[in-house]
């Protein structure tokens, strides 16, 4: 120790909890680089739901029921067997509806899971209690978002409304269309051949309708570009997911009554075993392509999540080079040739690669013969950049105890 004697030094891990925590007659605690700070109501609230301990789709809303006697509900009725009562009775045995007190005496209110699942134009009603849901499609010429005047879309954007078992099938039908035709490179004329495994866009789509924060007042937004397909849902993973741990986590649905219900549907868009993700990864290695790539926003004013499906072969280095810094941490130029036996230019251009596609990104106030690289940062659900140490994310304030 620092008197000289013998003794011992302990790492203690707390890890992220599924629950909003507080202290008795203490308040409730968010941790910083430096210090803590006391969390407000207001920031409770938010955090329940950032978590998935709230959800707004078990919320009330003052939708009249008529609203949602749709073909959608006459479909879902008939599949799932629900034959007596009126349709407020049956909605309220299966947890889509509460019985509400007001003003006038008690109504029952279907719960914004019901709005979602039946009402024709979800999205529109909404809306008037500040939020959304419905799928926006964007089509670009290119590789990125075009920064000038005028946008790099090769068609006007689409936006798919309806209920969710119909934005489902319409957005994965339109989207695999899309694949289906090959776009134009805009800078070679040729069509480019698409690879991404038809399971696995579907369930990138799934997911992100099945698990956003319907309480946010953003929509879900799919990007296709020349190379790649983005799927941005609003709303950070729950519970205890992180990007760093989705492919093996134990599934958590943000919005249970929604996955419950969406499989009860003649044709259900989802099998809801917690398996989607682990299969997406499968799927894509099979196709020798490159993991899906998760990335979260914790910012209030964006949070979110986004999946990119990369449509490139991935050379079998990038295997050992994933798993080599899991175990082991950043890499540099040399680990990288004794891996790949590649010479130092050829592992320059790869690790540049990799980081213009967003899959390493290069170690800070290195010089460029020090250069090493890691997999992106990632942040804890206060937005502080969390170290990469293989299975475990630490703060990397405590990743060095003396």
């Amino acid at each position: 120790m620092r008197d000289g004697s013998a003794g011992n030094v302990a790492l203690v891990r707390v890890g992220k909890s599924e629950l909003v925590h507080s202290v008795l007659d203490g308040g409730t605690w968010a941790r910083g680089n430096a210090s803590n700070r006391q969390l407000g109501a207001t920031e409770i609230t938010d955090l329940s739901y950032q978590r998935g301990v709230r959800s707004a789709e078990s919320e009330p809303v003052a939708v009249p029921l008529a609203l949602l006697d749709t073909d959608a509900w006459r479909s879902f009725l008939s599949h799932r067997g629900l034959r007596s009562g009126s349709m407020a009775e049956q909605l309220q045995r299966i947890g889509l509806a509460e019985l509400v007190k007001g003003p006038a005496g008690d109504e029952v209110l279907p719960r914004r899971a019901a709005v979602l699942l039946f009402a024709d134009e979800p999205g529109s009603l909404l809306a008037a209690f500040g939020s959304r849901a419905d799928i926006r499609l964007m089509v670009y010429a290119g590789k990125e978002v075009g920064t000038g005047a005028t946008p790099n879309l090769r068609k006007p954007p689409r936006t798919v409304r309806g209920p969710l078992i119909v934005q489902i099938d319409t957005a994965v039908r339109v989207v695999l269309d899309e694949l289906a035709q090959g776009l134009t490179l805009a800078s070679s004329g040729f069509k480019t051949r698409h690879k991404y495994p038809e399971r696995v866009v579907k369930e990138a789509i799934v997911n992100a309708v099945i698990h956003r924060d319907y309480r946010l007042n953003r929509d879900i937004v799919v990007r296709l570009f020349d190379d790649r397909i983005t799927v941005e849902s609003p709303g950070a993973l729950p519970g205890t997911i992180t990007p760093a741990n989705i492919e093996r986590a134990r599934s958590k649905a943000r919005n249970p009554l929604v996955a419950q219900n969406l499989r009860e549907f003649p044709l259900p868009p989802n099998i809801d075993d917690g398996e989607g993700v682990r299969m997406m990864f499968g799927e894509m290695a099979a196709a020798h392509l490159y993991p899906p790539q998760y990335r979260q926003t914790l910012d209030t004013a964006a949070e979110g999540v986004a999946v990119t499906l990369l449509n490139e072969e991935r050379p079998p280095a990038w295997v050992e080079v994933s798993d080599w810094i899991d175990r082991n941490g950043p890499i540099a130029n040399a680990e990288l040739c004794r891996i790949a036996t590649v010479d130092t230019l050829r592992a320059s251009k790869m690790l540049r690669g990799w980081v213009d596609r967003g899959l390493l990104e290069p170690l800070a106030g290195r010089s460029r013969s020090q250069a090493a690289y890691r997999k992106p940062a990632l942040a804890d659900d206060q937005g502080n950049l969390l170290a990469d140490t293989g299975d475990e994310r630490i703060p990397p304030d405590a990743a060095s105890v003396d």
